[in-house]
């Protein structure tokens, strides 16, 4: 029996399903009468997205959390959502009091509404969640030009530790090992910089699946090739990495699970952008440019190295 991967069993989909050409996108844009619609379903399952460490509450919020990063990096405001939940006959009371805790969360800090779903009975914790948005425009994740500048939202490589931390036994406890945790189970898309830098951006994808994945994914659909010559770690998780002796890249591009975006922007409106990242109070790094080309390059004193997309994939 031949064993197929997550993009085989796509194609498989797309092939037998889709009536046009398929290009991957954070989210699915259509239009319904004369009204715009932007949607977006992710899937949470307990053995393989929620380490036990992880309350279910913040697992519930967390799945709410994955389509709302895919608004932000297209510059879209999430309005409504459905949720469908799939739940062991024996769940506790208290538990299933955590999950509506977790969603309700997660909708309030984003101001959605929630207008229905399914409830379903099975042998795991499963949450699937859609939510829907309004816009004429998405910022797709192709587009950017040669000279533009490369932008990621947030730091990366902690979540790599604190995946871990809740998957292993560690109980040492300190503010770094503590950053690390809640950035896996506490991410917090940042959706209002999309919201107000979209008509900036030339092209912008969710990171979530890792940074290789994301960078390698932009330079595909748009045919050019990614030069990355800055890191965006800070520096208590560059000194952990070194005094560790691990491997620091493979942390920040593989590790996945950080719901940030990347983004490219013409040069000329850098200053714009860095001034409306410190009004919003939401860190962002400078990593590259785009050049004519093919494929995601790590460029530094010795030359390039090309980055393989070495991110998360189901069915491995």
């Amino acid at each position: 029996m031949t064993k197929l991967n997550e993009n085989q069993i796509i194609n498989i989909f797309q092939k037998k399903l889709g009536n046009k050409k398929f290009v991957s996108e954070d989210v699915e844009k259509f239009t319904l009468g004369k009204t715009n619609i932007v949607a977006k379903t992710d899937t949470m399952v307990q053995s393989t997205d929620i380490p036990n460490k992880m309350e279910l509450s913040d697992a519930a919020r967390k799945s709410v959390i994955a389509c709302v990063s895919d608004f932000a990096c297209k510059g879209v405001k999430p309005e409504y959502g459905i949720i469908s939940i799939n739940l062991p006959k024996s769940i506790p009371k208290n538990e299933i009091n955590n999950i509506v805790k977790g969603f309700k969360n997660a909708c309030k800090e984003y101001n959605i509404s929630i207008i229905g779903g399914d409830t379903n009975e099975g042998k795991e914790i499963v949450f699937n969640v859609c939510i829907f948005g309004n816009s004429k425009k998405i910022v797709t994740r192709k587009g950017s030009n040669k000279g533009d500048l490369i932008f990621t939202t947030g730091p990366f490589g902690y979540t790599s530790v604190g995946l871990k931390i809740l998957l292993g036994n560690n109980k040492k406890m300190n503010n770094l090992i503590k950053k690390s945790i809640k950035s896996v189970t506490y991410p917090k898309p940042k959706l209002n910089y999309g919201l107000k830098n979209k008509k900036y951006f030339t092209s912008s994808m969710d990171s979530s699946d890792g940074l290789s994945t994301t960078l390698n994914e932009m330079a595909k659909q748009s045919k050019k090739k990614f030069v990355i010559n800055k890191i965006p770690i800070n520096r208590d998780l560059e000194n952990y990495f070194k005094k560790q002796k691990n491997d620091l890249n493979s942390a920040v591009f593989h590790g996945g699970e950080e719901y940030e975006f990347v983004f490219t922007i013409p040069s000329k409106f850098k200053k714009i952008i860095i001034k409306n990242a410190k009004l919003l109070k939401t860190p962002i790094f400078e990593i590259g440019y785009v050049a004519v080309g093919n494929g995601v390059y790590l460029e530094n004193q010795n030359g390039e190295t090309k980055l393989k997309d070495l991110g998360w994939r189901h069915f491995k």
